[in-house]
């Protein structure tokens, strides 16, 4: 075997990091913020189901700094996942593969996940919600 002096496969110093490379990356990573997120959601429910005194618990850790930061950015999740979710069974079509096409889709996405979660959120807070 030659000795070429070069490593055996691409590491990521090489890589530009391009928008397609970090919208795959987060859509696993919405995938398990998602997951752990929805035991939080559970949590919230079964307090409702136990009673006052177990939801106003909840209500308090749910309605402190963190815990509305968490569910921010939970709800982004969410929606990110959603969206990219979309864009990809628009790929399993067979469209969108084209490079401009993938490289707007893949913005499409986190542009639209940001703002269906400042819509949201604005709606909750002007209703008095999450307080």
């Amino acid at each position: 075997m030659a000795d070429t002096r070069r490593p055996l496969s691409p590491h990521l110093q090489i890589y530009k990091w391009q928008v397609q490379m970090v919208t795959s990356i987060l859509h696993r990573a919405t995938g398990i913020a998602l997951a752990v997120g929805t035991i939080v959601v559970l949590w919230g429910v079964l307090a409702l189901a136990s009673g006052e005194a177990a939801y106003d618990s909840f209500k308090s850790v749910a309605g402190s700094p963190l815990g509305l930061l968490l569910l921010f950015g939970w709800s982004w999740a969410l929606f990110y996942h959603l969206c990219n979710g979309v864009r990809h069974l628009v790929q399993d079509t067979g469209a969108g593969y084209a490079k401009p096409q993938f490289i707007r889709s893949s913005w499409l996405s986190v542009i639209a996940s940001v703002v269906l979660t400042v819509l949201v959120w604005a709606c909750v807070l002007m209703q008095g919600g999450a307080a």
